[in-house]
């Protein structure tokens, strides 16, 4: 492993954790330069391919759902844990299905399912893009919606 910092080979793990994901965390420092640093190794599977909206397939990609709960969640009293927390929960549901491809919908309504629980502000937030809110009334009738369901 390469120190970030100096990229130094001479390191070591001060600390492993595995955690419910099945992901191996490391507490790692530098012998070299001193610096502590953090690795995370996950099991690689054949990842299935998302079928999108138009037909197209792509691999799927954990960050990109991370990317769009940190954009959703931005400015919000959610915390880097929690969104990490539930990209890995959303991936080890796509996984455990053990399928070749599946549907961005499936994988959107887990997100949303996700941030319903987690923010509410962040599940309109990704609501507004992910169900094509075009205007205040359907942005309402969404907010209606959830807080019916309080």
């Amino acid at each position: 492993m390469h120190c970030p910092a100096c990229d130094s080979t001479n390191t070591y793990v001060a600390d492993t954790i595995k955690d419910a994901s099945g992901s191996i965390r490391r507490r790692r420092e530098c012998k070299a330069c001193g610096r502590r640093f953090s690795t995370i190794e996950r099991i690689i599977d054949n990842t299935p391919l998302v079928v999108k909206r138009g037909g197209r397939r792509e691999p799927f990609n954990r960050d990109k759902i991370l990317g769009g709960l940190r954009v959703s969640c931005a400015k919000r009293p959610v915390s880097a844990e929690d969104i990490e927390r539930l990209g890995e929960l959303i991936e080890s549901q796509v996984m455990a299905l053990n399928k070749g491809e599946i549907s961005a919908r499936w994988i959107g309504d887990r997100v949303l399912a996700g941030l319903r629980e987690l923010d509410e502000v962040a599940y309109i937030r990704y609501a507004i893009v992910y169900l094509n809110l075009k205007d205040l009334e359907s942005v309402k009738g969404e907010i209606e919606k959830l807080l019916g369901e309080r």
